[in-house]
C-alpha cells in the first residue's frame, strides 16, 4: 500500500466538483450536514462520504454545537495547497517575463523603420 502525503490527499479531495462546492459553502461559515446536502441531488450517505474525504484531507473540521456537529473550513490546511500553487505561479511568471524580454529584444525599434 502506498502512503499518501497530506498534499496528495488535499488534491484528491479537491478533484471532485461536489467537494469543491462544499468548501465554497463552508467558506461562508459553518454548516450542518443537512445544510450542506440541500443544494445537491444526492443522499445523506453520499454527502457524508464527501465530508469524510474532506475531513481525511484535513480541509474541514467537525464542530460540536448541542446535538449537531456542524462542519467548518480549515483555512490553515488550504494554505499548504495555495503555497504549492504559488511556487508554480512564480515560475510561470518568471518564464513569461523572460519570454516578453526576448520578444521585445527582437522587435525592431521605431527609429529603425523607414517611412
Amino acid at each position: 500500500m502506498v502512503l499518501e502525503d497530506a498534499l496528495t490527499r488535499k488534491f484528491a479531495a479537491l478533484a471532485d466538483p461536489t467537494r469543491r462546492a462544499i468548501l465554497l459553502r463552508l467558506a461562508r461559515g459553518e454548516a450542518t450536514v443537512s445544510e450542506l446536502q440541500a443544494p445537491f441531488r444526492i443522499s445523506q450517505p453520499a454527502i457524508s462520504k464527501h465530508l469524510k474525504v474532506l475531513e481525511g484531507a484535513g480541509l474541514i473540521e467537525r464542530g460540536q454545537a448541542a446535538q449537531s456537529r456542524p462542519r467548518r473550513l480549515n483555512r490553515a490546511a488550504l494554505q499548504e495547497t495555495v503555497e504549492w500553487f504559488e511556487h508554480f505561479r512564480s515560475l510561470w511568471n518568471d518564464s513569461f517575463d523572460r519570454l516578453e524580454d526576448l520578444l521585445g529584444a527582437n522587435q525592431p525599434s521605431q527609429k529603425d523603420e523607414t517611412p
